[in-house]
């Protein structure tokens, strides 16, 4: 997708089709319980105030028909199109309704703008201008979100299809105000387009099918990246990884006739200082059958895309490298399959960890935690000051939160602290869970220091907190992003598949620590 910022007057813009958001300046929310109320008290429900995200008096001369008419109310995600607008040298004007102004932020601004291209991707058309909104945190917000949103929606899952029809937008042109500073403006579109780009290419690998995604193949395409962007990267095989004890890891890993990966890549720049060293761990499983816990054969294709928290470092990875922030950063990504045969590990096993803990294998679906206590604790084995996880981890965080939240852990309040602040640039919906000592007291074993899982209840804590067994006083934190790694159905905003979740969150995180 070719991507330009131009300055001009919204009328002298040629293009395809003319992007404009509209919000709800209503006081009261139409879209409340309050309306039911009134309707049923036989009161006029209250009405929407549609005005456009910026001021201009031709824009809203063009549009007037519309919202006189109720097609435009700003109701976020609704669109509307005008052919050969008046006034305007563009052959289409699209108006996207963004959302309540009085919480109008980039986060609608990013939804908003896929909302356009997934409008225009099924009429072909292959040119778009997108006009930058008045924002209260400022044009570069603005700039950054449209293209980061207009790039997430351009992507399809439908890889294979052999009909697949290429209904990308190939074009897009962000309008800035004449007054701007337009070398900010011009910074604020390449990080977005850096972290659009990385988080498609982490929804890439995720949708990969396992049979042209294994663990061999994970490592080499994590290879490539880092060979483009200058990253160095490891990669080691079974022998290495028995070599150095991480007998956790293995244990997933000997099921398989297909041989595990572990990623390791380094982001080291001139001028940094020695800490902090930030460590990105990811589960990388490629596909994941349960082990001999077999799953049940319902859904079992979705688990390709086990390996998501994975992808996500690889691609948080990629973005850190061509952003350049003054912070070390080491990605690691355990890849391995988890399959039942006759070498894989059974229930009731003890397998031990790097670190020396000795597990009890009670369920070998509970694998996700195994590579990852071994990857945590080999980071800090490389000088990592900080770690941060990710894992399509439990069914448990699915039933606590949803498809909505993705579920973090922390072991320690400035972290967390660091991470929050990143969720409020990237947008993405995290909720914190507990990390209680009961929750320790339930994955204790007869035989080892600890089971692999802990029972029915609290399933994302026990998890969680066996995870905290592997980093000791490490400041770390735990994404569970099993229920949002996967979008189950089409949005306004992106196609149904695999998300990307994580991806602006961990760059945000890194960019956190700079100069700290």
């Amino acid at each position: 997708m070719d991507i330009r910022l131009i300055a001009a007057n919204p009328a002298e813009v040629e293009t395809e089709c003319l992007v404009v958001f509209a919000l709800d300046h209503a006081a009261k929310d139409t879209a409340n319980k309050d309306l039911t109320k009134n309707n049923q008290a036989g009161k006029e429900a209250p009405k929407p105030e549609p005005r456009l995200a910026i001021k201009d008096s031709v824009l809203e001369k063009a549009v007037a028909e519309l919202v006189a008419s109720g097609e435009v109310t700003g109701k976020a995600f609704e669109t509307a199109v005008l052919h050969r607008p008046q006034g305007l040298k563009a052959k289409r004007l699209l108006v996207v309704g963004a959302g309540k102004a009085k919480s109008f932020t980039h986060a609608e601004v990013r939804k908003a703008a896929g909302s356009a291209i997934r409008a225009l991707k099924p009429k072909a058309i292959k040119s778009c201008a997108f006009l930058v909104p008045d924002l209260t945190s400022g044009a570069e917000d603005a700039v950054r979100t449209i293209v980061e949103g207009a790039l997430v929606a351009d992507f399809d899952p439908d890889t294979y299809r052999s009909d697949r029809k290429d209904q990308s937008v190939r074009d897009i042109t962000v309008v800035a105000p004449s007054g701007a500073d337009q070398s900010k403006l011009q910074n604020a579109l390449t990080q977005g387009r850096v972290i659009g780009e990385s988080q498609n290419f982490t929804r890439e690998l995720v949708n990969e099918p396992s049979n042209r995604l294994t663990p061999t193949m994970l490592g080499d395409r994590a290879k490539k990246m880092c060979d483009t962007v200058g990253l160095k990267c490891e990669l080691m095989g079974p022998d290495k990884i028995r070599e150095m004890k991480m007998g956790a890891f293995w244990s997933v890993s000997q099921g398989s006739d297909e041989e595990p990966r572990l990623i390791v890549m380094h982001y080291d720049p001139p001028g940094a200082p020695e800490k902090p060293v930030l460590g990105l761990v990811g589960k990388g499983i490629t596909f994941d059958t349960g082990g001999i816990s077999i799953k049940p054969a319902d859904g079992m294709e979705k688990m390709k895309y086990d390996m998501a928290g994975g992808a996500a470092m690889i691609g948080a990875m990629r973005a850190i490298a061509l952003l350049k922030p003054k912070v070390k950063v080491i990605g690691i990504v355990c890849a391995s399959e988890n399959m039942p045969s006759g070498k894989a590990q059974k229930p009731g096993d003890v397998q031990i960890a790097m670190s020396g803990k000795s597990i009890e294998i009670i369920n070998t679906d509970a694998e996700g935690r195994l590579v990852l206590a071994d990857g945590l604790y080999y980071a800090r084995t490389l000088g990592c000051t900080h770690l941060i996880d990710a894992a399509t981890l439990t069914g448990a965080c699915v039933v606590a939160l949803g498809y909505a939240n993705a579920g973090v852990f922390a072991n320690d309040e400035d972290a967390y602290k660091h991470f929050t602040t990143a969720l409020q640039r990237s947008g993405e919906k995290f909720w914190r869970l507990p990390l209680d000592q009961e929750y320790l007291d339930q994955i204790r074993s007869n035989i080892a220091d600890i089971m692999n899982t802990g029972g029915r209840w609290g399933g994302a804590s026990t998890a969680a907190v066996f995870l905290k067994e592997f980093v000791d006083d490490t400041p770390w934190l735990h994404l569970d992003i099993a229920g949002t790694a996967w979008m189950e159905e089409n949005k306004s905003w992106i196609a149904k598949g695999p998300s990307g979740i994580g991806v602006r969150s961990l760059i945000e995180f890194v960019r956190s620590f700079e100069g700290k």
